[in-house]
Formats: C-alpha cells, structure tokens, sequence
C-alpha cells in the first residue's frame, strides 16, 4: 500500500529594521522621507515643530509667497546636487535665489533645516552655490522667492543634477533689492541721529521809503551839480590798462577711485555725513550716497585676497557686519 506523502513548507520570517538618525538638524527629509520616484517624491510637504538657533525661535510656515532678500552661507550637505537648508519653507519646497551682486539666479530643492548658526537666510549645497557662481563659503547677498516650477525641473533637481538657469535679473531691480536689505540691515547696525537745523538767516532790513510829494508822486533823487573843469586843467591822461582778471581757483571735484578690480567690501551704512567720513578715515574708506544713507566701501581690489584683507582690517575696527561684494 503507498502512503500519502504530506509536505510541509518552512516560513521565513521578515523583520524590516528602520534606522532613526540622531542629528544636529530637527528635520531633513532626506531622512524621514520614504525613498520615491517621480512627483510622488515631493509629496508629502512636511513643516515640523517650532525650533531655535542662537536664541531665536523658528515656526515652519507653509507660505506661498515667501520672498525675502538676506545673506547665503554654504554648507557641507548635498554635495554636487543643487539643494539648500531654510528654517522655515516646508520640505521639500523649492526657491528661486538670486545673487543681488551679479543677478545670476538659479533654481534650488529646499530639503533641509538651516542655517544652524549664525544670521543666513538660506544655506546652499556645494552645488548650488557653484551654479550661482558664491565667492566663498558666506557673505553673498541673495534674493530667495520660493516658486513652482514645472515637473522637468524638479525631475532634475530630484536627480541630483541642475535645472537651467533663470533669466538673469536687471540691474534696476537689483538696485531696488540692495536698498530693501540696506535699509533692513540698517536697522540693526545704524543708529538714527537727529543733527541740529541751522538757525534762520536773519531778514534784510527794510529800505527807506521813497519821499512823495504833494500829489503822492514819487520825487525823483535831485543829481549832484558838476562843476566844468577849467581848461587848464584838461591835461590828457594815459591810457588806462587794464588790470588782468584774476584766474578763479580750481576747486577739486570729488572723483570715483579708478577701479582696478572688482572686489568691495561694504563696511556700513550711516545716516549722518559726518559719521560715514569719520569711519570712512578711520579704515581708509570712501563714502557715497545711498537713498538717505551715507554708504562707507573699501576698494575696489583686483583679488579676493586683498578684499578679505581689507575685510579684516574694517572688523577690527569695530565694523563687524563688514561684507565683501563684487562689482561686476
């Protein structure tokens, strides 16, 4: 007789183990994001809890018009890809930064919480601050406008790899974007001084009056008698020559320094003349003008060497938000 053969099939059994990450940064949702493909990756947005840096309390925001104007710093996470830190903007999100310097703007993934230190605006990956062409490792004032840019793009930048740079910014909104961070600067670092009015230039006093006569006719003034000189006395006299004009003194004209490099470096903004030529000796500055402001610069320099030299030279001053800026 054959017997029924029974099988028996052994059970493996799954365990799935997740990594939880001990890091300095509240979120990063490289981390804390499940891995993804597509547009699903940015879904979804995550803002977390309210956090501080340096005594300041930070409350993420989902704000769709976030547009704010700062200082960028570089940071060591991200490597090539072009991505960046905020301390406030949902992750991910992504920004438009734009260098008030040169007006080059490029498009960047917000995927982490930062700076951790210090007063930056945004901190961008080695990458993103290569694209925008930074000088060094802080200092760049930047223009960050968060947008929503088109599946391509964030495809790229999910990549790793860039997205192609936006239309550089004119000149003239430059020039409206370097006031704004001026004057928000300004506010901090320039203390406000009310200079006394000069004192009213004293009235002319009031001419005579005309004599009238009886009728209220103005007299006419009667004219001195002059009495012929005898003919004895018409001698003809030289002729006169005249006297040469004197040459007016040339008054020297305040003249721009020659620029023989492209490297400035910012010192300060002051509201008194007076107090932006005092700094301006004291660091062998020069001062123009700036809206309301009395701006104090050193430079220009031919290489970045020399600027972080003079750079130096204005913190120990006592100008410690002295910054370095290029001219082209």
């Amino acid at each position: 007789m054959r017997l029924p053969v029974k099988k028996h099939l052994p059970l493996a059994a799954l365990t799935f183990l997740a990594a939880c990450g001990g890091g300095a940064r509240p979120y990063d949702a490289a981390q804390a994001q499940p891995v993804r493909g597509g547009p699903a990756a940015d879904y979804p947005m995550v803002l977390g809890s309210p956090y501080t840096v340096d005594g300041v309390t930070y409350t993420p925001t989902d704000t769709m018009n976030s547009d704010a104007v700062g200082h960028a710093v570089v940071g060591t996470d991200g490597g090539n890809a072009v991505s960046a830190a905020h301390r406030t903007l949902p992750l991910p999100s992504y920004v438009e930064v734009t260098s008030i310097e040169t007006g080059k703007t490029i498009l960047v993934r917000v995927e982490r919480r930062g700076p951790m230190s210090g007063k930056g605006l945004i901190e961008l990956s080695p990458g993103a601050a290569a694209q925008l062409g930074m000088l060094g490792a802080a200092g760049d004032s930047v223009r960050v406008r968060r947008v929503n840019p088109v599946e391509q793009d964030r495809a790229l930048l999910r990549m790793g790899q860039p997205a192609p740079a936006r239309m550089d910014t004119p000149k003239s909104l430059l020039v409206v974007l370097g006031r704004k961070l001026d004057l928000q600067e300004g506010v901090v670092r320039t203390a406000s001084v009310i200079e006394p009015s000069p004192p009213p230039a004293p009235a002319p006093a009031p001419s005579a009056a005309p004599a009238k006569d009886g009728k209220g006719k103005v007299k006419q003034a009667s004219k001195p008698a002059v009495k012929p000189a005898p003919k004895s006395a018409l001698v003809p006299a030289p002729a006169a020559v005249p006297a040469p004009s004197p040459v007016p003194a040339s008054v020297p004209t305040p003249t721009k320094p020659a620029v023989h490099g492209k490297f400035l470096v910012q010192v300060g903004a002051f509201s008194s003349h007076d107090n932006a030529q005092g700094a301006a000796a004291k660091i062998g500055g020069s001062v123009s003008a700036a809206g309301k402001l009395w701006r104090v610069r050193m430079g220009p320099f031919a290489s970045d060497a020399e600027a972080k030299a003079a750079l130096a030279k204005a913190k120990a001053g006592g100008y410690s938000d002295a910054r370095i800026q290029r001219t082209d």
